[in-house]
């Protein structure tokens, strides 16, 4: 099986081609299943605190670019590697790759795909991960604070008190930097993800199962529960995600896909550390939206020199 260091070896003997090395892995794939193939790359980890590397509503114009001409009836591969983003996003995105292929999608997770990720994944009719996989929790988020957190404390903060008036003085400047309508805002967002997957589940993944609706709440029940996940950033393996009800197919079982899955998502970090693109949306003919991000150099008084960042997006067709 090709590894890290060896796809990195044929990219520098090739003169630096990540683009190139790239799309033959992902025709590989293709090749190997028969299934579209679209990979939804983000470069969150190599390039930290860039905007848009999450999941937004500009990711819709690079699906509608990959998918164009496809030949929807061979259903979809998605290659998920994202750390998630935003939920009405998401939920569009969502729709829009139904409304394209229908529930014939399968997820593959080489490596992570959190929060958003873990719900795009949850719409699709099974998830295949490695023993290295991991999805997460999908509690919503306010942008670093969950918004279980921020209702747990309000909760904790109205029992304290009303046992013991004499604890407001303490209270009281924490929950002061908070707004008005926080709470009804964050029991809002809980139930739009909750609602929101678990319709997914029922259309797709758990489709015709016995006790269906009973096994989707079991899932979301530890999925959305930060009392139980802990935290947001909480990574849930392949075997986790298998024992809380989701279709996991193990990446091992199969060692011509794990080859073939694992050649593509190598030569994809080396594209993303490599280069300046920090987000990538490509199909396995090579039809590709790459969002980068450059240095620009600008020149300042006295010879001063100063590197500002510039976000560009990039068709390949």
């Amino acid at each position: 099986m090709p590894s890290w260091h060896s796809i990195l070896e044929e990219i520098r003997k090739r003169g630096g081609t990540h683009d190139a090395v790239r799309r033959e892995y992902l025709a590989k794939l293709y090749r190997l299943t028969g299934r579209n193939a679209i990979v939804y790359y983000s470069g969150w980890l190599q390039k930290p605190g860039i905007p848009g590397s999450q999941v937004n509503d500009a990711d819709k114009n690079g699906f509608m670019t990959a998918i164009h001409q496809l030949d929807r009836s061979k259903g979809l591969d998605l290659i998920l590697h994202t750390p998630g983003g935003e939920t009405a996003a998401t939920e569009s995105l969502v729709d829009y790759l139904h409304s394209m292929f229908g529930t014939n999608i399968r997820a593959i997770v080489p490596h992570i795909a959190m929060s958003a990720g873990t719900m795009i994944a949850c719409a699709c009719r099974e998830i295949v991960m490695g023993k290295h996989s991991s999805l997460g929790p999908i509690d919503p988020q306010f942008g670093s604070i969950p918004a279980h957190g921020v209702i747990e404390e309000f909760k904790r903060a109205h029992t304290e008190i009303k046992a013991d008036p004499s604890k407001i003085p303490v209270w009281q400047p924490i929950i002061a930097k908070y707004a008005p309508t926080l709470i009804g805002e964050c029991e809002k967002a809980i139930k739009w993800s909750v609602d929101m997957t678990r319709e997914w589940l029922l259309r797709g993944m758990l489709a015709g199962k016995p006790d269906a609706a009973a096994k989707a709440d079991a899932i979301l029940s530890e999925l959305a529960d930060h009392a139980l996940t802990l935290s947001h950033a909480r990574h849930l393996s392949a075997a986790k995600c298998r024992s809380l009800g989701l279709e996991v197919i193990m990446l091992e079982d199969d060692q011509k896909l794990q080859e073939a899955v694992l050649s593509v998502h190598h030569a994809l970090i080396h594209t993303l550390s490599a280069t300046g693109a920090y987000k990538v949306i490509e199909n396995h003919r090579g039809v590709a939206f790459i969002q980068l991000a450059q240095a620009v150099v600008i020149q300042g008084p006295a010879g001063q020199q100063q590197a500002i960042g510039e976000l560009t997006t990039r068709y390949d067709t």
